[in-house]
């Protein structure tokens, strides 16, 4: 399967920054084709985004941070899929530690999205992790279980690429530390032997499972050749474009 590296640019860059960004990536590695790369800026950076790719040609894909589970009504400062659609977005990211930790969102409202998402053909790359009190308490592989029991109620797969799963222990977001290679596998086995149970083997195969805890280029090599780890959803190496256009040439070194 191809590898991907998302980026998630969490609430940072104007437009103008967006643009410059995207100029730097594409000259780089935006012709890719051995690897899935997509970026996932703010909400008002989309549309002009979405036009830049176009115009580049590029193999860039565009994703974004979040939606709101009905397709339309009287939710301020909400976005629809179907608004993203629009603006041809391929991806978005639900079920964020940060949503969860500063916006109260449950496992369940979470899956309503997962559900909006695959209406409208969107790629839900769903978060799941633990935080540190969870994993000292030796809680770390029941809680990404719950996590992925309700945040994929009633979801069917047509097709492996409909999905793409992102482990991201919490006490590894923004902190600088990483799980080391072996602790991330583990509950990457977890999740693939899982998703095995859930749907089927060939289906399982074929989902991709990313690391999502600070993956930066003087650790992605090591993250990237453990069995189960198949891309990066990256969050502050996505910002720079030598940082997160290294990350995609690792990855398809560590796909041969």
């Amino acid at each position: 399967m191809k590898y991907l590296i998302a980026g998630n640019w969490k609430m940072n860059k104007s437009t103008a920054e967006a643009e410059d960004l995207v100029k730097t990536i594409h000259e780089t590695i935006g012709l890719t084709t051995s690897v899935s790369i997509a970026i996932c800026p703010p909400f008002t950076c989309l549309d002009r985004l979405s036009r830049l790719l176009d115009e580049l040609n590029s193999n860039i894909q565009l994703g974004a941070q979040n939606i709101h589970p009905e397709p339309s009504g009287a939710y301020t400062g909400e976005i629809s899929a179907g608004m993203l659609r629009e603006f041809f977005c391929s991806y978005v990211i639900l079920g964020h530690s940060e949503r969860r930790q500063h916006f109260g969102e449950t496992d369940a409202f979470i899956n309503q999205k997962v559900h909006a998402a695959q209406t409208l053909k969107l790629k839900p790359i769903l978060c799941v992790g633990e935080s540190i009190e969870q994993r000292e308490a030796g809680q770390t592989l029941s809680v990404i279980e719950q996590q992925l029991k309700d945040g994929l109620q009633n979801i069917e797969l047509s097709h492996a690429d409909d999905l793409v799963i992102a482990y991201e222990p919490v006490w590894a977001i923004g902190t600088g530390k990483t799980a080391t290679p072996e602790m991330a596998q583990e509950v990457h086995a977890f999740i693939h032997n899982w998703l095995e149970e859930r749907f089927d083997a060939t289906l399982a195969d074929k989902i991709r499972l990313l690391y999502g805890g600070s993956m930066k280029p003087n650790n992605a090599k090591d993250l990237l050749a453990q069995p189960n780890i198949h891309g990066g959803l990256i969050g502050g190496a996505s910002l720079e474009a030598d940082s997160f256009s290294e990350l995609v040439k690792i990855a398809e070194q560590a796909m041969d």
